[in-house]
């Protein structure tokens, strides 16, 4: 016992094991205890989080205001349908409901942009209407001319603070603090020309937008046929004389516009997901995958005819052109998730192997049609409170362009 020594303080406080080489206990407690992100790093992290959040969020709403911007325009109006397919196909082949928000950043980056647009160009504006206001009072007076060189200062100002704020990336605090300093500096290391043509083509490239217009176009075309007898039947119904044979044609284009529901989500869904037009008319492939998920395929549709009906109240005015954008956003806004829920009913199905039970089949069956069968009802009486009457009924939104009017 005389012969053992007591360890020293410095042995016990940690340090290397003499036997072994290791680290000691206090040692690597001491280094958990730095890695832990205490006082000022909780508030980073957290910081972080709700500005990648309201990024995000703010990306969602300029995507759903750019869609409907694209909706109410000809031609470009196939560029919208084609993102909200492409986004239920993103779905069937990931499987994740997140994978369905395409380019959400990149388009919050094109948001950004035209908000720091608009706010780098209220002092052109409001020194352009006091140039105005004095010409109008005092003509072509020494403040009138003060004023326009002003705003010959302030314009070309406000040229340069966009480019190089969208040169540094376009962020809103890139307009908000011009940083003079970091251009003169960039602008002595050269190739800013270049730089900026490359990042500009890249931009664009990414937005594959010749891409949504052909699958749009497909994805229309594909639903018109679909639609093209029963809305047909319905539309020319009260035209028809005697009003016996108009009130038949309405029924069997109703029944007929029925069972063209119960198919044409999940169709035209498989469009973006095959990239084969001929996808769209695979009904044995559709009547398959309804065994493997039947309360999928009765709850998305379900969702997609009861968003799509309230936006038939849209169409009950006539609305300026210009303002046309307006209710597409009710229309995009609605569509969106309704597409995304088809995209991922789809993918649940395809992720199943073995049917489920009868008694799930049919009673999804049973669900489905005195859905389908309403909305039917409803779509008909449509063309009595719509602006453009029996033409309306060809503006199906729920699976044509999202936009409330096509200007028939």
């Amino acid at each position: 016992m005389s012969n053992i020594e007591a360890p020293s303080l410095q042995d016990s406080g940690g340090g290397v094991d003499s036997e072994r080489g290791a680290p000691t206990v206090a040692v690597i407690e001491a280094e958990l205890v730095t890695n832990v992100p205490v006082g000022r790093g909780w508030w980073r992290w957290i910081w972080n989080l709700v500005g990648s959040f309201v990024e995000w969020m703010f990306g969602l709403a300029s995507l759903i205001v750019g869609l409907s911007i694209l909706a109410t325009l000809p031609l470009l109006q196939f560029m919208s349908l084609g993102y909200l397919l492409e986004a239920s196909g993103r779905v069937i082949r990931s499987g994740r409901i997140r994978d369905g928000f395409i380019g959400v950043r990149k388009t919050g980056r094109v948001g950004s942009v035209a908000a720091g647009v608009f706010l780098t160009l209220l002092p052109v504006r409001l020194f352009s209407s006091l140039s105005y206001s004095s010409y109008l009072l005092n003509g072509d007076s020494a403040q009138t001319k003060f004023l326009r060189g002003i705003v010959l200062v302030f314009g070309v100002l406000a040229l340069w603070h966009i480019g190089w704020a969208t040169f540094r990336g376009g962020k809103l605090r890139h307009f908000l603090w011009p940083a003079p300093l970091k251009f003169l500096r960039r602008l002595k290391a050269g190739g800013m020309y270049d730089d900026a043509a490359t990042r500009l083509w890249e931009f664009f490239r990414g937005l594959r937008l010749p891409y949504y217009f052909w699958m749009g176009l497909r994805g229309f075309l594909g639903a018109l046929i679909w639609l093209l007898i029963p809305v047909t039947l319905m539309a020319f119904s009260s035209r028809i004389q005697p009003p016996g044979l108009g009130g038949l044609c309405a029924f069997v284009g109703g029944v007929l516009l029925s069972i063209v529901l119960l198919y044409l989500p999940f169709l035209q869904a498989r469009l973006p997901a095959t990239n084969r037009f001929g996808s769209q008319f695979n009904l044995r492939l559709v009547r398959k995958q309804f065994r493997r998920a039947p309360i999928a395929y009765w709850f998305s549709p379900l969702m997609t005819l009861a968003l799509a009906i309230p936006l038939y109240l849209l169409k009950a005015e006539l609305i300026p052109r210009e303002a046309a954008w307006l209710p597409s956003l009710f229309f995009v806004a609605f569509m969106f998730p309704a597409r995304i829920l088809v995209g991922w009913a789809v993918s649940r199905s395809e992720r199943r192997d073995r049917n489920r039970l009868w008694l799930s089949r049919w009673g999804a069956r049973l669900a489905t049609l005195p859905v389908v069968l309403i909305y039917a009802l409803l779509v008909y009486f449509t063309q009595f409170t719509s602006w453009y009457g029996a033409w309306s009924l060809y503006e199906q939104h729920a699976f044509l362009v999202p936009v409330p009017f096509l200007g028939f």
